[in-house]
């Protein structure tokens, strides 16, 4: 049985930091994150786009499912609402994986500190501070299993996850 993990959470809360560390202690896996779908310049948001990066990503996510070299699969997007994470889950043949959800949480003291450092050091724009921190409550609706990461590492964040899916 495989491991599927989506990593779920608001802009500069942790996700990629955490998924690197879950890569160094989960044995054969292999990591998405769906930010890379959206790499794109001019950076574009429409019903087109948004279509396109949601068939990339379910298109990659089913080929590791399908690929018998990994048994971790860890995938991390910022997903706010519920029906973008059904939308996902509808669109993937899961029946061989054991499928955990989890959003990473943080107070809005917390993740201003940590996106006023990702934009001092030219990792994001000013403007996605407070886009951010407004979707903080949203998380607490979703079907996902939380994890306040105000005052913990991306290592502590994935040891977690760790335990939590060795349960």
């Amino acid at each position: 049985m495989k491991n599927l993990l989506i990593i779920n959470g608001t802009m500069g809360v942790g996700k990629t930091a955490t998924c690197r560390e879950l890569q160094k202690i989960l044995p054969q896996n292999v990591f998405l994150d769906g930010d890379w779908c959206w790499d794109m310049n001019p950076f574009t948001v429409n019903d087109e786009t948004k279509a396109m990066v949601m068939d990339n990503i379910c298109y990659l996510l089913s080929n590791f499912i399908r690929c018998s070299e990994y048994k971790n699969i860890i995938f991390c997007w910022v997903m706010h609402e519920q029906w973008i994470i059904d939308e996902l889950l509808s669109r993937l043949d899961t029946g061989n994986c054991l499928v955990k959800l989890f959003s990473l949480t943080a107070d809005r003291k917390a993740l201003e500190d940590r996106l006023i450092k990702d934009v001092e050091n030219g990792k994001r724009t000013q403007d996605c501070i407070q886009r951010s921190v407004n979707r903080i409550k949203m998380y607490d609706c979703l079907n996902t299993e939380r994890i306040d990461v105000s005052r913990i590492s991306a290592k502590q964040a994935a040891e977690i996850i760790l335990a939590r899916i060795l349960k």
